[in-house]
């Protein structure tokens, strides 16, 4: 081998291990706080000062003290429901939405979804108060409808994703379902929406994630705890129990958990569909 396949055979290898030394720094900053929040969740009071990751004694009880000092379990099941139901609307109604935009012709369509997308410049607190001068006239303040019909009829970010996904299928689907007699309803719902899953698992992992770990919008529309999120009685529990860090770490964990879940169920269908609809930056 030559003196320059040499040093250009160094510098591959000295750029391979910096690119996986920079990987696992970042992994590593990344996963250290939930490591060390696992780690606290197994701990003693008085073991919390010491800087050990791994505790002396795993103290489990940690977990069942959990549902001792909030109605955790009904925090959770009101999550899931809450998260289930908000899931489920933006799919449907985002994926009708960018089937609109993207299939069927009409009027002013191209200048509505532009004006629809300008929504995304929108800060989120702008928005806080008018929806709860709505829900208040609605009289759905602290009730369950406050958390699911906001976010039940799809988001600008959702109609974006599946519209750009209706784009990629070919024409040919289409016009094979208008010769078969197929109404723009029976286009949607039986030809095109079963080939745009990838898409809407990727929006509906994201929808999952973001309503169970909403804090603000709980905080602001509920005071019952029998119809807290898991999010909102975090806080109050760490209000209430400022002291017992096990006991809260544990409480974190528990929270954590779904999501991990999710994601390790979800996760080849939502790696997919972000390469797909093109969010993955190519």
């Amino acid at each position: 081998m030559s003196a320059r396949g040499q040093r250009l055979g160094r510098r591959a290898v000295v750029r391979g291990v910096a690119l996986y030394a920079v990987l696992i720094a970042m992994a590593w900053c990344t996963l250290f706080p939930i490591l060390w929040a696992l780690s606290g969740s197994l701990k003693r009071d008085t073991e919390m000062s010491t800087p050990t990751l791994l505790p002396a004694r795993p103290r489990w009880a940690n977990y069942g003290n959990v549902f001792h000092l909030m109605p955790f379990g009904r925090m959770f099941l009101n999550t899931v429901v809450y998260a289930g139901c908000v899931t489920i609307g933006q799919v449907f109604f985002c994926s009708l939405a960018g089937y609109a935009f993207a299939r069927l012709r009409f009027a002013g369509r191209e200048a509505l979804f532009v004006a629809y997308l300008a929504t995304l410049m929108v800060p989120l607190t702008v928005t806080v108060i008018p929806q709860f001068i709505l829900m208040r006239t609605f009289g759905w303040t602290d009730t369950p409808w406050a958390m699911i019909v906001p976010g039940l009829f799809g988001s600008a970010f959702g109609t974006y994703l599946m519209r750009q996904f209706f784009r990629t299928l070919p024409v040919e689907l289409e016009e094979a379902a208008i010769l078969d007699g197929c109404s723009p309803w029976q286009i949607y719902w039986r030809v095109l929406l079963p080939h745009v899953r990838p898409a809407a698992m990727v929006l509906a992992v994201l929808t999952w994630v973001n309503v169970w770990n909403d804090f603000l919008w709980p905080l602001i529309m509920i005071q019952r705890r029998d119809i807290s999120t898991v999010t909102l009685g975090l806080v109050w529990m760490q209000g209430q129990y400022v002291g017992r860090w096990p006991v809260l770490m544990a409480a974190s964990i528990l929270i954590l958990l779904p999501l991990i879940l999710t994601y390790a169920l979800a996760q080849k269908a939502f790696l997919r569909g972000i390469a797909m609809s093109g969010l993955g930056g190519r």
